[in-house]
């Protein structure tokens, strides 16, 4: 990636203030994804029994992680509001909104009775909250980018854009060490009965801490040079369709392998060596664990390293590796051994993690300052739809209906060719941002740097 000396390339915070941006960005996902995952480690383990009862235990769990999949089916409702507010009338107010939203609907399922209780209105309820936090995570992830890049050195936009990609996994690990410390104190009984309500209603505690932070952060530089040059969008969405086709198809075909291999290694896999492998549930979570933990240091390493080589050739790399090892994970993890179970996890979620941890810099890249709050949204749910919402369902129900790993495994690497397309399709950023707020990517440019590959 070719450098540029401009004034811009300093950090356009002081550091104390990138130092609040990137962890307001970090903690602030985690919190929103802790509710997220606490969400899809229930509808693997308990909401089958307890919202769907039926006395197919694969159907059950078909319809649990069909409201999983609202989860992400409902993210482009957050991704066209919100980021389209956040290009309007800030990233700040829009990602206290957020954070509001989905963790009150995460705090509602922890007091939601059961389909025993209160019969068929107990699942409409649970889709309903389901989809209340998809659109919080649909419209958040595109500000918490934002947050931390934007007031960071532009030459390392990979690394403090990570921040947000930090998230993910460390909710994810909260989310499923809670869930193993009440799987050991609890008896079954108990964790079904009440046990797994305890997870949400956190929820509540976690998301006051968030507000406390975000609520003390100043607006972007960008946006308040925006603001300044009155140069906001008036219509951005129609603009991002209009100037930036290319660009958002690049960022959605991008996303497309890491969400599905994420579905695959912190979500189905509890289910496969539940069901299919005979292993205990703490055992699975704590593979889950072990992998989500390595995440948190890797993801902001993998961002910097894409600082220093070409970003889209470390994702483009590691999205053709993590198309290969599912081959590799299901035969390995056939004998049922729990210790090549979590190589196996660990393996899978680093290369995750060399996706995820230049991702958002890549995104982010695709589109002008003024429009990338709801060209980085529209990308990131959009993909979510086609990527992880529809992936546990499809890898519940290729191993229903072949009683074989392998079609899971070409889904897999299916889905790596259409991120590395993705990746072809996109462009290189630069750190030449001198005029960022009124300068836009026209599309002819787009095409002709998508070629570049030199670092």
């Amino acid at each position: 990636m070719k450098r540029t000396s401009t004034s811009i390339d300093k950090p356009r915070g002081g550091r104390s203030a990138v130092r609040r941006a990137f962890f307001a960005s970090l903690t602030g996902t985690a919190l929103e994804w802790y509710d997220f995952a606490i969400y899809s480690a229930a509808a693997a383990l308990v909401f089958g029994d307890l919202f769907f009862p039926s006395g197919d235990a694969t159907t059950g769990t078909l319809l649990a992680f069909s409201t999983y999949a609202v989860g992400y089916v409902s993210r482009p409702l957050g991704g066209f509001v919100f980021g389209r507010l956040g290009d309007v009338i800030g990233r700040k107010k829009v990602l206290i909104a957020t954070l509001v939203l989905i963790g009150a609907a995460t705090l509602l399922i922890g007091l939601l009775p059961t389909y025993a209780t209160i019969g068929v209105t107990a699942p409409i309820v649970l889709v309903l909250l389901r989809f209340a936090q998809g659109v919080g995570v649909g419209g958040e992830w595109g500000g918490a980018v934002l947050l931390s890049s934007e007031f960071g050195d532009p030459r390392k936009r990979g690394f403090y854009a990570s921040a947000a990609q930090i998230g993910p996994p460390a909710g994810n690990l909260l989310a499923n060490g809670v869930l193993a410390a009440l799987g050991v104190l609890l008896t079954e009984d108990q964790f079904l009965s009440w046990g797994w309500r305890v997870a949400f209603l956190l929820s509540g505690v976690l998301v006051g801490f968030g507000l406390w932070i975000r609520a003390k952060l100043e607006e972007t530089p960008v946006f308040k040079a925006m603001e300044a040059e009155q140069t906001r969008p008036e219509a951005p969405i129609k603009e991002v369709f209009a100037t930036h086709p290319r660009a958002l198809a690049a960022a959605i075909l991008s996303r497309v392998a890491p969400d599905v291999l994420y579905a695959l290694f912190t979500v189905f896999v509890l289910t496969y060596a539940t069901g299919e492998l005979g292993m205990s549930r703490g055992s699975a979570l704590a593979a889950v664990l072990i992998g989500s933990s390595l995440q948190v240091a890797l993801i902001p390493l993998a961002g910097a390293l894409s600082d220093r080589i070409n970003r889209r050739l470390v994702y483009g790399v590691s999205a053709a590796a993590a198309g290969i090892w599912p081959f590799l994970f299901f035969p390995m993890i056939g004998g049922g051994s729990w210790p090549l179970l979590v190589v196996g996890v660990v393996v899978a979620l680093a290369l995750h993690s060399l996706m995820y941890g230049p991702q958002a810099a890549f995104i982010a890249e695709q589109f002008t300052p003024r429009l990338r709050y709801t060209g980085s949204s529209l990308a990131y749910t959009l993909a979510g739809v086609i990527g992880g919402a529809v992936a546990p369902l499809l890898f519940t129900a290729l191993l229903d209906a072949y009683d074989s790993w392998i079609p899971l495994a070409l889904y897999v690497a299916v889905t790596a060719a259409v991120t590395v397309t993705g990746l072809l399709l996109g462009r290189d950023g630069t750190d030449d941002e001198a005029t960022p707020v009124t300068t836009e990517h026209a599309e002819p440019a787009i095409g002709a740097r998508a070629s570049t590959t030199a670092g």
